[in-house]
């Protein structure tokens, strides 16, 4: 099952606060870049951030799953409503994040 587009462009609402978010689609799913690193993917409709520190500590008891089979585990996002709290986390695991491969 792919994402639906309502749901790819309800988390883009959601992230519009932050400067520098490009989602890019990648058979039938989407990877969410900020600021030109992979910060989180959108699969099956879950959003899906990165496992970071920072990310574990504002989702201390979140789920991980892989965004797809065979996939690294990464942290589930249930509550996609609070626009603050995804500013916040992106902003918060920005450092942590590896820089992309060329």
């Amino acid at each position: 099952m792919s994402t639906s587009k309502e749901y790819i462009n309800y988390i883009k609402e959601q992230l519009s606060e932050l400067d520098d978010i490009f989602v890019r689609p990648m058979m039938g799913e989407y990877i969410v870049y900020y600021r030109g690193k992979i910060t989180a993917y959108v699969c099956d409709s879950r959003f899906l951030v990165k496992v970071v520190p920072s990310a574990k500590a504002l989702l201390p008891n979140a789920k991980l799953e892989p965004p797809y089979k065979g996939a690294k585990d990464m942290i589930l996002v249930e509550d996609i409503d609070d626009r603050e709290f995804l500013t916040k986390l992106f902003k918060a695991m920005y450092d942590e994040l590896p820089l992309p491969k060329k």
